[in-house]
């Protein structure tokens, strides 16, 4: 707010009229009337007079360069907006310089005034002559401290250096990014890409996808999780319908698909539905890497599987089938005990 409404706030909030706060700064009503509505400005030596009459400190009656509520905010850009559309670019421009001026670290208004008017070139205007104002704007905010306002500027910045072909501009903004952000990685696969760099451009694309799969897998496991210890089994079975989607969806291969069955086959004490989805984990063990040959992921590179690894999960396999915990609902079926003692062993060491 600017120094008038800082006083005209604290003076209705005293239920104190101009004529009575004149009176004791000893000025006119004329002045203070002023001062409110912003055509003019109190003497240096009522300052003080002032702050201790509307009870502030003088910290806050000069905050008027100060930032702005998200709602004050939002009702300049709407000006801005009207401002647009019934005076053209150059009027609207001038009077949003002006508030971005007035309000120099108010960082949202800068950022979304900023927006609003670059945007304002994809209906048709160009406005030269006026980049780099905007892109000085959006320079500064990219070194902001709060992650929103520096990602959305330097998000800005590489779109405007993509378009304009300056690809080493372009990727200095990626340091904006988080390591952890998926944009980064995006936007450096595209850069790849523009600059004919393809092998490089895929393998970012695919880890994306790798990476991607593993956090929606991760998130729909949790939710099934939850859902089965609540004992909600139709809502679990929707979760494990999707999730076994995503796996196929990915091409992650049988054996992960069949964890997802055996584990809602476990939650019913379903023993013929468990029965089979034991032996297909048992077959697909030694498949438990096939994603690693699927087309989605030819540009990456795995980790050989070991012999040493593979054997590693077929005892992890033969502990989880013998767990009384988990399985105790199998105990005395003829045909997993037979399983148990015949087919999991020789099916697993052949694959």
């Amino acid at each position: 707010m600017q120094i008038g409404q800082i006083i005209r706030k604290y003076r209705k909030s005293k239920n104190m009229t101009q004529e009575e706060m004149a009176e004791r700064l000893g000025v006119t009503a004329p002045a203070v009337n002023k001062w409110e509505r912003g055509n003019s400005l109190p003497d240096i030596t009522l300052l003080a007079p002032i702050a201790r009459l509307l009870g502030i400190s003088l910290d806050t009656l000069l905050t008027f360069q100060g930032d702005l509520t998200d709602r004050e905010v939002n009702e300049l850009i709407a000006v801005l907006n009207g401002k647009l559309k019934t005076e053209g670019f150059e009027d609207a421009f001038a009077w949003a310089k002006k508030q971005m001026e007035q309000y120099p670290d108010c960082e949202h208004l800068l950022l979304w005034m900023s927006i609003q008017l670059m945007g304002y070139r994809l209906t048709g205007f160009e406005a030269e002559g006026h980049e780099d104002f905007f892109l000085s704007v959006f320079r500064r905010l990219s070194g902001s401290s709060e992650e929103y306002v520096r990602t959305t500027a330097a998000e800005c910045l590489y779109t405007y250096y993509i378009q304009q072909e300056q690809y080493d501009r372009a990727e200095e903004c990626l340091a904006c990014f988080s390591t952890q952000n998926p944009e980064r990685k995006r936007k450096q696969a595209l850069l790849y890409a523009r600059r004919g760099q393809v092998e490089e451009a895929y393998k970012a694309y695919e880890e994306l996808l790798f990476s991607g799969y593993q956090l929606l897998n991760t998130v729909l496991q949790s939710m099934l999780s939850m859902r089965l210890q609540a004992k909600e089994l139709e809502k679990a079975d929707y979760l494990a319908e999707k999730t076994i989607e995503l796996i196929r969806l990915f091409e992650m291969g049988r054996y992960h698909e069949a964890t997802v069955s055996l584990e809602m086959a476990q939650a019913r004490e379903d023993v013929e539905e468990t029965l089979r989805c034991a032996e297909e984990l048992a077959a697909y063990v030694g498949e438990i890497s096939s994603f690693r040959d699927a087309l989605l992921y030819e540009h990456m590179s795995f980790r050989e599987v070991s012999d040493e690894f593979r054997e590693e999960m077929q005892e992890r396999l033969e502990a989880l089938f013998l767990e009384e915990e988990g399985f105790g609902y199998m105990k005395g079926h003829e045909r997993w005990e037979c399983f148990l003692r015949e087919k999991l062993w020789r099916r697993g060491r052949q694959s």
